[in-house]
């Protein structure tokens, strides 16, 4: 085993973007080709990674431990178990397809926007490789800054407008964090997340941090109502951008709620399971339905990305090892369909520059290969069974029916919408009636854009059909941390048996 190894995947891009700023003439085509070798290079080891993981041990593995701020006892501490092990591979298989796929698409400021990526790999992999709370947070909010970068700079016109959106939501989000985790260090003497889940925290102290907690991450997933922020970074963002987004950033809010909000705060947990079912049932009905009438492709998608993302919300707070299971599922198909479907877009983007469904149609004709990519991951998206989609929709259902029938009929709904929105957008693109010339003579896919949309959708089908293949590995670590949050359960009341006033005056 190769020592250090999560050191490597977080810092080697940090390196790779230093060499690129230390190079003061280095050509454009130099610092793509950097950036594409030392993201591939991260990818390979986060494979290696993944082949000596032990699937039978649910605690952390490759963890590395040493002093960070002695006088404060902060330390960096990282460390992988079956809850992050795939947000840490899918940060870095995302990160090489993203830059193939915008190796001409960008074409102003080229080096430093590879030093932009490869700074964001970093803090996305620091994120979910953190065991130090406040270590935690630095790369937590470290993304903001990179991603807030590619979206104002590179994206398109009301750039500015939509990546200072997206900075001041999460930002303020996050401060209400950084207040709940100086609160937990006062309180416990500690910053190590392992030892922070064996608190002894009163409940009403519990809801204020889980509330504090829940600013953040609801932003980050985004939740409804506090989602508005995601369709126009995304319309704005270049593809790249988007891909990374709707891949990799919005999964931080949904592991932030396994990581800290189950674990640490149990009892709050409980309590609030009734108000984050009523939200993710808005979320997926709603935005669903919202999708329906878009006419950008790529805000139908970000809007089909919140509804998705209220099936994630839904399955971590039933507490049940099918809905936990299911929501992380559920985050990884997402994660790799969301981001086919963006650089599907990008495709003919760069073709016609347009994402105006109305413009395209009859696609099937000119771009039979487009069209076959496009519909399988349509299918996955929909959750046609045989895909990854499925799987992850099946158990957070599953898990949900167990704890709240009413919000498994509800949510159940929202499944109905989308295959509405995403067969409607196929339809209108690939069979509809050709509205212009251009759009009639768009080449085919490139062998490059054939080669990363290939991978993507064969990982789509093979998770669809053999899921035991993630789930070997995540469902250890999900039933350790439902043991823990089970076991303080007993007595604790719901968010809807509870009067807030009662709770106020415990």
């Amino acid at each position: 085993m190769l020592a250090n190894i999560l050191s490597y995947q977080i810092f080697l891009p940090l390196l790779g973007a230093l060499a690129i700023i230390a190079v003061p003439k280095l050509s454009d085509t130099a610092a793509r080709w950097i950036a594409l070798a030392v993201s591939s290079v991260v990818f390979v080891i986060s494979l290696l990674m993944l082949k000596d993981f032990d699937s039978t041990n649910a605690g952390f593995q490759f963890v590395e431990n040493s002093s960070w701020f002695p006088a404060l006892n902060l330390k960096y501490h990282v460390g992988v178990d079956g809850i992050s092990l795939y947000f840490v591979l899918l940060s870095t298989f995302l990160t090489p397809i993203c830059i193939i796929s915008c190796w001409h698409a960008i074409d102003k400021r080229v080096k430093e926007f590879m030093v932009a990526f490869l700074i964001l790999e970093t803090f996305m992999v620091g994120t979910f490789v953190a065991l130090d709370a406040i270590l935690f947070y630095v790369f937590f909010e470290g993304v903001l800054l990179p991603m807030y970068l590619i979206i104002g700079v590179w994206g398109g016109k009301r750039r500015v407008y939509a990546s200072f959106k997206f900075f001041l939501y999460t930002l303020l989000g996050s401060v209400l964090m950084l207040v709940a985790l100086l609160y937990l260090y006062y309180a416990t003497g500690t910053t190590d997340i392992e030892a922070l889940a064996n608190n002894d925290l009163t409940r009403d102290v519990q809801i204020w941090l889980w509330l504090a907690f829940f600013a953040s991450f609801a932003v980050k997933m985004p939740m409804w109502p506090v989602h508005t922020w995601l369709p126009d970074a995304h319309v704005e963002a270049p593809t790249a951008g988007s891909v990374i987004l709707a891949g990799v950033l919005l999964k931080m809010g949904g592991y932030g709620f396994l990581r800290f909000s189950l674990p640490i705060l149990p009892d709050a947990s409980a309590y609030f399971t009734d108000f984050v079912f009523i939200l993710s049932i808005i979320a997926i009905v709603y935005t669903a339905l919202v999708a329906l009438v878009q006419e950008d492709m790529k805000k139908l998608i970000a809007y089909s990305s919140v509804s998705h993302m209220g099936f994630v919300t839904l399955g971590i707070f039933t507490g049940t090892q099918q809905g936990v299971d299911g929501a992380m599922f559920q985050m990884l198909s997402h994660g790799i369909i969301s981001a086919a479907l963006f650089l599907c877009v990008g495709v003919v983007y760069d073709r016609l520059h347009t994402r105006e469904i109305a413009r395209y149609g009859g696609l099937v004709k000119n771009m039979p290969k487009y069209a076959t990519v496009f519909m399988i991951l349509t299918l996955g998206s929909v959750g046609l069974p045989g895909t990854s989609g499925f799987v992850g929709e099946f158990l957070t259902l599953l898990g949900s029916f167990q704890v709240n029938t009413y919000a498994a009929v509800f949510a159940t709904t929202g499944v109905v919408f989308g295959a509405a929105y995403m067969l409607v957008l196929y339809r209108k693109v690939i069979f509809g009636e050709p509205k212009n010339a251009d759009a009639s003579a768009m080449p085919d896919l490139t062998k490059t854009e054939y080669g990363y949309l290939v991978p993507l959708c064969i990982m789509v089908i093979l998770f669809g059909v053999a899921p035991s293949l993630v789930m070997k590995n995540i469902s250890p670590s999900v039933a350790k941390l439902l043991e823990h949050y089970q076991a303080s359960q007993d007595g604790t009341e719901t968010y809807a048996n509870v009067d807030l006033k009662e709770a106020g005056n415990d």
